[in-house]
């Protein structure tokens, strides 16, 4: 077994995502205290828990979403942050539309 798969072996196990959960949360709270020093560091700490945190819970993503609704444009920017690929094809569909992002069809 190589690393990859060693590595999404453990995220199966139920103690291993609360731990990473739990860790998410606490990196997230610690950010702040982070953003003191100088240097981009707060901002990198939060963007590494909130992934820890939406990859491992179920009530986060719930929550994101929900967010992402109402501010759309704020969800647009925490999508480009962490670089994920659905954001990238809503991107491309809301330009080949030329709707603003969040605007619902009747």
């Amino acid at each position: 077994m190589n690393i990859r798969q060693t590595w999404f072996a453990l995220g199966r196990i139920p103690a291993v995502k609360t731990g990473l959960f739990v860790l998410g949360i606490v990196l997230m709270l610690v950010s702040p205290l982070v953003g003191i020093i100088p240097g981009p560091g707060g901002v990198v700490v939060f963007a590494a828990g909130l992934a820890l945190t939406l990859k491992y819970s179920q009530w986060a993503k719930r929550r994101y979403v929900r967010f992402k609704r109402r501010h759309p444009n704020k969800g647009r920017w925490a999508d480009w942050g962490m670089r994920r690929s659905s954001a990238l094809r809503r991107e491309a569909l809301r330009k080949r539309h030329d709707r603003p992002l969040g605007a619902q069809d009747d």
